[in-house]
């Protein structure tokens, strides 16, 4: 996963179309146990209108999502419907992890680090730009150019495998020696104020909704809320919070992600199934 994000509004960060597609599918699809459901496009391209984002902007995504294979497209009549491929669903059920079950503060860490280390030709340059994007999605920071390393036993062998890189990196499961200072090692391999930043941001923005219900919108709202927490937990590799500076920002805001998810999931859901034409997929 990409860091789809483009510069904040005075409204908060605005992700891309396709974080925003993504979340759409979780929350609409995936979430609703049923991964062969197709949605109409003037579906998508109104509650997406709902986030600011227009239809031509909707169209593009879409296409461009099935042309890279996260998106299946299948027309009935002359309305064209959209359902997600194996390769979403697995980006989704990633994120579901994160989001719901993870977390994003790390009370257990257990002293262990996950080793990466590559070395790829200076031709491949679209590879490495892959390769550096997934590892930061799945909690790495780069130690040193050519390794990069994450807290705990992380199972990334599957990313390295889909990309193609499986014959170019060595992975390594190891505890740090004594002598190394794992505080000063996390500030110099992670940005923590850029980090801490995002939570904050992320907080400070959503607090203002807790108690005062889902609104006329709760599918925007919904959508939003999700989007934009998986724009804010994108870069944070969930360091032992042992390690971590007092008071760091990651716990209230994600107790303000529940709340808010909380309170949205009902009025979002009900709103969905009155908004949203779908479709089995075949």
């Amino acid at each position: 996963m990409e860091d789809n994000d483009i510069p904040g509004t005075s409204d908060g960060p605005q992700p891309r179309p396709q974080l925003l597609m993504l979340a759409f599918f979780g929350n609409h699809v995936l979430e609703e146990g049923d991964r062969d459901l197709c949605v109409y496009s003037g579906s998508i391209i109104d509650v997406l209108g709902r986030v600011g984002v227009g239809e031509h902007a909707v169209r593009s995504t879409l296409t461009r999502m099935v042309n890279r294979g996260l998106l299946q497209r299948q027309r009935e009549g002359r309305r064209m419907y959209f359902g997600l491929t194996p390769q979403a669903t697995r980006v989704l059920q990633d994120g579901r992890t994160r989001i719901w079950k993870q977390g994003a503060v790390n009370d257990d860490w257990d002293g262990s680090w996950t080793l990466l280390g590559f070395s790829l030709p200076d031709s491949w340059k679209r590879q490495r730009h892959d390769l550096r994007s997934r590892l930061a999605w799945s909690g790495f920071g780069a130690l040193y150019s050519g390794l990069w390393l994450a807290p705990g036993n992380v199972d990334v062998a599957g990313v390295v495998a889909e990309l193609g890189l499986t014959d170019h990196v060595k992975i390594f499961h190891a505890r740090a020696d004594q002598a190394t200072d794992i505080e000063l090692m996390i500030r110099d391999t992670w940005d923590l104020d850029s980090i801490a930043a995002r939570y904050t941001t992320f907080d400070k923005r959503w607090t203002a909704h807790l108690g005062t219900g889902a609104g006329d919108d709760p599918i925007g709202a919904r959508l939003r809320l999700v989007s934009e927490w998986l724009w804010t937990i994108r870069t944070d590799p969930r360091l032992p919070a042992r390690h971590l500076p007092p008071n760091w920002p990651a716990r209230p805001a994600q107790e303000t992600f529940r709340c808010v998810a909380e309170q949205t999931a009902a009025p979002a859901q009900r709103m969905a199934r009155e908004l949203l034409e779908t479709t089995p997929s075949r």
